[in-house]
């Protein structure tokens, strides 16, 4: 089996630089360096997605440090089981006691992944009570909807009068995407393309 090295870093934003990361990704011995610009809380990350698709069984995934590859203990630990799965390796070098390629590390791992478990476990027994306490005071749970009944008769109003989706949405201050959801559950007509 190869033992390959393959580094991902990770910032925020253009206006932030990578090199700190891919210098010591590199001086760690990673042979291809994955360099992504997108926020940890987006989901749409292209680059990883490029990343896990290259990995192969027996190589190692580097990171300078956790919070750039996951946004939760959990969503670190679901994704390190995956590639565990795979038959790849873990290792960030902030976190030298994150080694999944070394039996101590890999003890590690199983506890962090169990603490995981019960941070999810902990939060859906909170969420559930939360809402038995809301239905026993009559309240049913969930965020408030955005668009209301009024702002609903408001919205065909505005499309009726040929406002733009965006024109619209922001009279209403709701995003384009809850007022396009709203509309086209209640069937109301839209306006030509050209104007919207």
């Amino acid at each position: 089996m190869s033992r390959n090295i393959v580094g991902y870093a990770r910032v925020s934003t253009r206006g932030q630089s990578l090199d700190s990361q891919v210098d010591a990704l590199v001086a760690a011995g990673a042979v291809r360096v994955f360099q992504e610009y997108a926020s940890g809380a987006t989901q749409a990350r292209a680059r990883w997605k490029d990343c896990l698709d290259y990995l192969q069984p027996g190589n190692v995934l580097l990171v300078a440090d956790l919070t750039r590859l996951g946004r939760s203990t959990s969503d670190l630990a679901d994704i390190v089981t995956v590639l565990g799965q795979r038959g790849i390796g873990f290792r960030s070098l902030a976190e030298p006691w994150l080694d999944t390629t070394s039996a101590h590390g890999k003890l590690i791992f199983d506890m962090f992944a169990s603490l995981a478990e019960y941070e999810r476990s902990r939060l859906s027994e909170r969420t559930k009570a939360g809402l038995a306490a809301a239905k026993a005071r009559g309240r049913l749970g969930g965020r408030p909807r955005s668009m209301t009944p009024g702002k609903l008769e408001t919205a065909r109003q505005l499309r009726n009068e040929g406002k733009t989706l965006k024109e619209t949405a922001e009279r209403l201050s709701i995003s384009v995407s809850s007022l396009t959801r709203a509309l086209s559950k209640n069937d109301v007509p839209e306006v030509p393309p050209a104007a919207a």
